[in-house]
């Protein structure tokens, strides 16, 4: 037998490595730039998360992102504008690891937001074999480990997904309950607080309803510090800020190097 050719695809490996409970650290990527996200996918994160929601640009970016993160190694998941069928089948048939599904209030949503990301029987998923996932017509037996190969992360960002984390853990198909601590915080009335008791509270409720399910839980933070230390709470799908975020700290805090008053010598 031949061996399998290289591809920008990650297999399933990524699910099958949260699932397994390892803990891993990404970035999020908005600003609509194919070099961007091989710079971070060079850098070394586990995953890198296309934003379709917040970011600068559309679908289109998937065509560019996959492949250019890929040949690093690194898998990208998409969170899709909508929990429309037809937005999720296009970034999976593009080659996305997993689907990031914003916004979802109840466990209804995410049920029906699931039937959309399987195929027949179990869902409603359009079939095609001409496109990435399927090696471009020439590996169709992608069809058949497709449910079990995408991660599917769902977002807790407001009181009401909250109160249902525990059904939604409970879903057969979701990977990750993934909290989205800007919106959490404006929904539970303080907004970009996250030291805030209403907030401690809401997300180690959630942490907790992953942990009764054995699913994984993550959160957005703004520093690896921040990171180290939710990972060191039982956070395991971690995201470190975004590509422009990243920049932008850095740019400035080598420009405050550059500009702080040096002693004549």
């Amino acid at each position: 037998m031949s061996p399998t050719p290289p591809s920008p695809l990650n297999g399933g490996a990524l699910a099958r490595a949260v699932r397994n409970g390892d803990a891993t650290v990404g970035t999020f990527l908005g600003t609509a730039s194919a070099v961007t996200a091989e710079v971070c996918a060079a850098a070394g994160f586990d995953w890198l998360l296309l934003d379709l929601e917040h970011g600068a640009g559309g679908e289109e970016q998937v065509r560019d992102v996959v492949p250019a993160a890929g040949a690093y190694g690194v898998p990208t998941v998409v969170r899709v504008e909508t929990d429309a069928r037809i937005r999720m089948g296009r970034v999976l048939d593009g080659g996305a690891a997993g689907v990031m599904l914003p916004r979802m209030d109840n466990a209804l949503q995410v049920s029906q937001a699931l039937t959309h990301l399987r195929f027949p029987p179990r869902g409603d998923r359009g079939v095609a074999t001409y496109n990435r996932a399927c090696r471009f017509g020439l590996d169709p037996g992608a069809l058949d480990r497709a449910d079990e190969e995408i991660l599917v992360v769902a977002q807790i960002e407001s009181a009401a997904a909250v109160a249902a984390a525990d059904e939604i853990a409970g879903l057969d198909g979701v990977d990750v309950l993934f909290v989205g601590p800007r919106d959490l915080s404006h929904d539970l009335g303080v907004p970009g607080d996250t030291t805030a008791p209403a907030f401690v509270e809401a997300i180690e409720s959630v942490l907790a309803a992953g942990q009764r399910h054995g699913k994984v839980c993550g959160l957005l933070v703004n520093d690896g510090a921040a990171a180290a230390q939710r990972l060191e709470q039982g956070w395991s799908f971690v995201a470190i800020g975004s590509d422009s975020t990243l920049l932008a700290a850095a740019a400035r805090a080598a420009l405050g190097q550059a500009r702080q008053p040096h002693p004549l010598h």
